[in-house]
């Protein structure tokens, strides 16, 4: 890479660096966590921007009557620095004062979050929950990021070249970048025109109706024209006002994470005139954090890991059984699935037709161990969860429910099962990187030709496919397809390779470690974010 590389200011409503910093709510979060690492490693000028949220994301429970319970929390944090700045930003015609906090740990590069809960604030709440509340407490919160992100920039005074924008929650910087030009004289064009050059936009969701959309009256009752005119912001993102756009024409060039996701979001975005160029870049993972060094270092001196592998299976069963009290079986199969629970992900799919895996839950020859999440207003995600609830009353000791999805959960899953079962609906999944977290560890997976892994599928060599890419707009006709390929691959190749070819699976361990570990890490992403969307 090229010296003097570009100053970034990475603007995300979420950062996943630690299980217990309880200021993610899931993959965005661990994508940006990864990021801010990754630059750290690679001596790269890059700050994080985000916010302290003091509730974070909902801590979701299983009650003893198998009721979903969903409780916030007050977390406070002694690792953070009072950097002593304090920004303002007018919310609902009202002053509202943010603090600014330096996070000093967990060795990623410098990450300033803002803060609302202070005692001069009569709308302390703002920073409270992630993904909280309703409308107005969202653009609330969106205005605290990208207006109180850039002013909170300035008054640290960091010299930043590009304003990153991970997703449309930070479109408001942008307005604030606006706002300054035109005080320096700027007519509004030629100042929107001047901040695109600095601006730089990720987009990640596929699904039109998964992005959002604001009425202009409830932006403009906010605040969060921020003296812009109705006329302009109408031309940015819209009427209503569609984030992802107002992102795609703010910024001088876009991504999207993964190969097929960049075609999705070219064809699904062409209606959007003089929106910035989306271009490729496949997400990677912080091999350091989510790879375990002793199996990978052991794989590269070209040793065997299955001994690592099992010290991996064994520890993750260890924690299951403090966990819930079920003690599963080393020697059996063990399948993993770990996300939300949004309903296109299906994490009930392997259960859509008992009579066919109910064989193999019976005998303890597949052992299953899902772990999700839902947002607390997803009633059909609780649903889901339900689901898995009821067959792990039907299977007690081959299917397991693990309450309350995190990091640490996830890094012992995506370490521990021997395989990573992925099925989202194909087309609806922009990238997702759980399953490059399992490759690394020579887990293998299972997979729906979705988001990154149709780059990295080798039938039957790197792991298995489901579905052979099939597409329907029938949901029904969808999820029969896609359940039937499951079965069949699962029982046909899966099960059959683990228990009757074991010398082959420790092959494919090793082709998925071998396929995977440098084209689908975060130092490759980041180099590539450099080299096509910074310079």
């Amino acid at each position: 890479m090229q010296k003097n590389n570009p100053s970034v200011a990475y603007f995300s409503m979420e950062f996943g660096l630690n299980s217990d910093f309880k200021i993610y709510a899931g993959g965005l979060g661990i994508l940006a966590g990864d990021f801010l690492k990754a630059a750290k490693d690679n001596n790269l000028p890059v700050i994080g921007v985000g916010i302290k949220w003091k509730q974070g994301y909902v801590e979701q429970h299983i009650d003893s009557k198998q009721r979903i319970v969903d409780s916030f929390y007050n977390n406070e944090y002694d690792f953070l620095k009072d950097t002593g700045v304090k920004v303002n930003i007018k919310i609902r015609d009202r002053d509202v004062i943010c603090k600014v906090w330096k996070v000093d740990c967990f060795d990623n590069s410098d990450l300033y979050l803002l803060d609302t809960d202070l005692p001069e604030n009569a709308d302390r709440w703002i920073t409270g929950q992630l993904y909280g509340w309703f409308e107005e407490e969202r653009i609330a919160q969106e205005m605290i990021l990208g207006i109180g992100g850039v002013r909170a920039l300035r008054a640290l005074n960091k010299n930043i070249d590009i304003y990153h924008f991970n997703e449309g929650h930070a479109v408001f910087a942008g307005f604030e970048l606006i706002r300054e030009k035109k005080e320096r004289g700027y007519n509004p064009y030629d100042a929107w025109n001047e901040s695109r050059k600095q601006i730089v936009f990720t987009t990640h969701t596929p699904v039109f109706e998964g992005n959002e959309f604001h009425g202009l009256n409830v932006l403009e009752y906010m605040g969060a024209f921020n003296n812009l005119d109705r006329y302009l912001v109408r031309e940015i993102g819209g009427e209503p006002f569609n984030m992802t756009a107002a992102g795609l024409k703010l910024s001088r060039k876009s991504n999207a994470v993964s190969s097929m996701h960049g075609r999705i979001a070219n064809d699904m975005w062409k209606f959007v005139d003089r929106r910035s160029e989306i271009i490729s870049i496949t997400n990677g993972v912080h091999i350091p954090t989510w790879g375990d060094d002793e199996l990978i270092g052991e794989y590269r001196n070209d040793k065997e890991i299955w001994s690592y592998h099992m010290n991996n299976k064994i520890k993750l069963i260890n924690s299951i059984r403090l966990d819930t009290g079920v003690k599963l079986n080393k020697d059996k199969l063990l399948m993993g699935f770990a996300r939300r629970a949004a309903p296109y992900k299906r994490a009930d799919l392997v259960f859509t037709y008992e009579n066919r895996i109910e064989p193999f839950l019976e005998s303890g020859d597949v052992q299953i161990v899902i772990s999700t999440k839902a947002h607390p207003l997803d009633f059909d995600g609780k649903e889901i969860i339900k689901h898995i609830l009821s067959m792990q009353n039907k299977y007690p000791q081959s299917v397991v429910f693990l309450e309350n999805y995190n990091m640490r959960k996830a890094m012992l899953l995506t370490r521990g099962v021997d395989v990573w079962l992925n099925n989202p609906r194909v087309t609806k999944e922009a990238c997702g990187t759980s399953g490059m977290k399992a490759a690394i560890n020579g887990v293998l997976n299972l997979s729906t030709l979705d988001g990154w892994w149709p780059e990295a599928c080798w039938d039957e060599v790197t792991g298995w496919q489901i579905g052979g890419g099939f597409v329907s707009e029938n949901k029904d006709i969808q999820d029969k397809h896609d359940a039937d390929s499951l079965y069949e691959v699962l029982i046909n190749k899966v099960i059959n390779t683990y228990y009757n070819d074991p010398e082959k699976w420790r092959e494919m361990m090793s082709a998925s470690i071998r396929g995977i570990l440098d084209r689908f890490s975060a130092d490759r992403m980041i180099k590539e974010y450099y080299e096509k969307l910074y310079k």
